[in-house]
């Protein structure tokens, strides 16, 4: 198993409607493509960014060739829609972990 990670900075006065927008739009639009088992939504504390909040997106995936589906067939579209609604108000990375121990 994977974990596929998005990491957003976005704008104090923006997170609210963001936050809304990814809950009840973005993250169902996401997991709607049937490619992910799961997802977390997190939100950093405590971190030196007075002017913005920090999330977490963590998206468990089975494998590499089932997010490479996600990525080359879905993500582009859906990172589009969110760039459009936030440009300039938000930056974004990506990243990949393997899941080593898991308990539910």
């Amino acid at each position: 198993m994977l974990l596929y990670n998005v990491t957003v900075t976005i704008d104090i006065d923006t997170h609210e409607d963001w936050l809304q927008w990814m809950r009840h739009t973005h993250i169902p639009d996401v997991m709607a493509t049937g490619l992910f088992h799961s997802y977390r939504l997190n939100r950093l504390l405590d971190h030196e960014h007075p002017d913005a909040e920090i999330y977490t997106v963590q998206y468990l995936v089975e494998d590499m060739d089932t997010l490479r589906r996600y990525m080359t067939e879905f993500a582009p579209e859906l990172q589009r829609q969110h760039s459009n609604r936030y440009t300039g108000k938000y930056a974004a990375f990506r990243t990949v972990m393997e899941v080593i121990a898991h308990e539910s």
